[in-house]
């Protein structure tokens, strides 16, 4: 086989032309393939075989066979496993030059071979071993003849892969031939660009391998912070993901026309992850407080210990009364006995006080206008210490306890709150490429109403993108639902689900996704797969 001037011209431009597919494709299974294909067709090689380097670099995996004649496609994207081990490139220490492809990545140089049951040398190496080769032959009833093994060498001279062609077709004598030596540097020009092509896919794979490590360390941190935050992030992912995809495969209005392409889902995918990033900055006394009274520690305690003193000056006072009137001379019963009485009184009503008080700490039950009288009643009494005189519950305590529901004071909230601010500010610092450039946005917006009354920006109607309404729905489920949280009770899924439609009324989420998430039964798949049997109450 000669090649002429034009065939070295249209060789050229072919050469061009799968350089630039090789480095469009980003897909590293199709990227595999695609080598494959290419080099046998430019060739007119029946069969092909591409192995890559293992991370150890101590053996070459099989990723790509293809065999026209035998209609075998296997490894890449075709889903069907290569069943050879890997070929090993040392053995015992010492380098392993038996093995052709083996001997290719060692050494890297390029093997011509006529007919592979007639060699008895590979460069300076005897006797080469084609015990697999024979085998697949008597197995399958092909017959291996002349073979082209090329190393795959990328920017850095490295070999990170071996391409190897089987049997050159002849299409006019329809018969196998050699490789002519005319193309094998062409063959080894197109096995560089392969490996310059599936090194940039894996350095991107790579970056992007990091990347996502990076965010989920992030993830992680929050998760030290505080526990509850850091399962709260996973399942808002998840439920995030689940919601897009309904969206994908939802064939009726509102959603028919509606796709999120590849770029888009990894951008809400990241979103999902740093939703929360804000949180690290709120301090854990807040962000866990689970009593009404909680900072560093439950100041109930203090309190407690203060009802107590007050008792036991009670009792003193009382055990003084007595001694005075011993004193005195009065000694009769019916005084003392009246002394007890009303000592026991004014101890039962300071012990009574500091349990009402107590339950006003949990965040059971919604502070009603007559428990805060009583509170603001217990509050006005006072009692001395070192001739001064304290109220019983101080201004910042009395502050406290009055939250008529949960456990955050106004300023608290505001604290809060922040977190979705915060969050915007650490993502819109990283250097997001254009792909995933709104990132921040949607990590951010994820307690935005569709009424405007969310936070941090107001944002309403059309101002809110998909995005960030399906990260809102799956943010207050999953926060409903938790079962995690130090300071609720885990809510039945019945009650968080009539919840979420009276927020739908109020126009707080978007009732199209909500009615989505019912209807693809969505709810019912992440309660099964992370709430209490005892949620699951529907």
């Amino acid at each position: 086989m000669v090649f002429n001037v034009t065939d070295q011209i249209r060789h050229i431009k072919k050469l061009s032309d799968i350089g630039i597919a090789l480095s469009l494709e980003r897909d590293i299974n199709k990227l595999f393939e695609m080598i494959v294909e290419e080099a046998k067709s430019f060739c007119n090689a029946d069969a092909g075989t591409l192995y890559i380097v293992n991370e150890d670099q101590k053996s070459l995996k099989f990723e790509i066979m293809q065999n026209d004649a035998l209609d075998v496609r296997k490894g890449g994207v075709s889903g069907d496993v290569i069943e050879f081990p890997d070929v090993p490139l040392y053995i015992d220490g010492h380098p392993n030059y038996a093995n052709v492809s083996s001997y290719v990545a060692l050494t890297k140089e390029t093997v011509n071979i006529s007919d592979v049951y007639q060699v008895t040398r590979i460069g300076q190496f005897k006797n080469p071993d084609f015990t697999g080769t024979r085998k697949y032959d008597e197995k399958t009833g092909y017959l291996t003849k002349s073979m082209l093994v090329i190393p795959m060498k990328n920017h850095e001279n490295t070999v990170i892969g071996v391409l190897q062609l089987i049997n050159a077709q002849d299409q006019d004598l329809k018969q196998v031939v050699d490789f002519p030596t005319q193309i094998e540097n062409v063959i080894a020009s197109l096995a560089s660009q392969a490996a310059v092509a599936l090194t940039n896919v894996q350095l991107i794979k790579g970056l992007k391998d990091l990347f996502y490590a990076i965010i989920e360390s992030i993830a992680a941190a929050v998760d030290e912070k505080s526990p509850y935050t850091g399962g709260h992030i996973n399942r808002v992912v998840e439920l995030t993901m689940m919601i897009a995809e309904a969206i994908h495969a939802c064939d009726q209005e509102p959603f028919k026309d509606v796709f999120l392409n590849e770029n888009e889902m990894e951008e809400l995918r990241i979103a999902a992850w740093m939703h929360d990033v804000g949180k690290i900055t709120i301090p854990e006394h807040i962000m866990d407080k689970s009593t009404k009274l909680e900072s560093i520690f439950d100041r109930l305690q203090l309190i407690e210990t203060r009802f107590a003193y007050v008792e036991e000056k009670i009792k003193t006072a009382c055990l003084r009364e007595k001694i005075d009137l011993m004193e005195k001379g009065v000694m009769d019963q019916i005084t003392l006995k009246s002394l007890d009485e009303e000592c026991s009184k004014t101890i039962s009503q300071i012990r009574n006080d500091f349990e009402f008080v107590a339950s006003c700490n949990q965040t059971g039950d919604v502070m009603s206008d007559k428990m805060l009288a009583r509170l603001q009643t217990i509050a006005k009494k006072t009692f001395q210490f070192k001739s001064q005189v304290f109220p019983l519950l101080s201004q910042d305590e009395m502050a406290n306890l009055s939250i008529r529901k949960g456990t955050l004071t106004e300023k608290e909230r505001k604290i809060i709150e922040n977190h979705s601010q915060m969050t915007y500010k650490i993502t819109s610092q990283l250097p997001f490429p254009k792909n995933l450039a709104h990132v921040p946005e949607y990590a951010a917006s994820h307690h935005e109403k569709i009424n405007g009354s969310g936070y941090p920006k107001g944002l309403s109607g059309d101002e809110l993108s998909l995005q960030s309404r399906i990260m809102t729905i799956a943010d207050v489920f999953d926060a409903l639902t938790a079962k995690d949280r130090p300071y609720k009770k885990a809510m039945p899924l019945s009650q968080a689900i009539k919840i979420l439609r009276f927020m739908t009324k109020d126009q707080h989420i978007d009732p199209d996704i909500f009615d989505l998430f019912l209807t693809a039964n969505l709810h019912s798949e992440h309660a099964r797969n992370h709430l209490n049997p005892d949620q699951i109450d529907i």
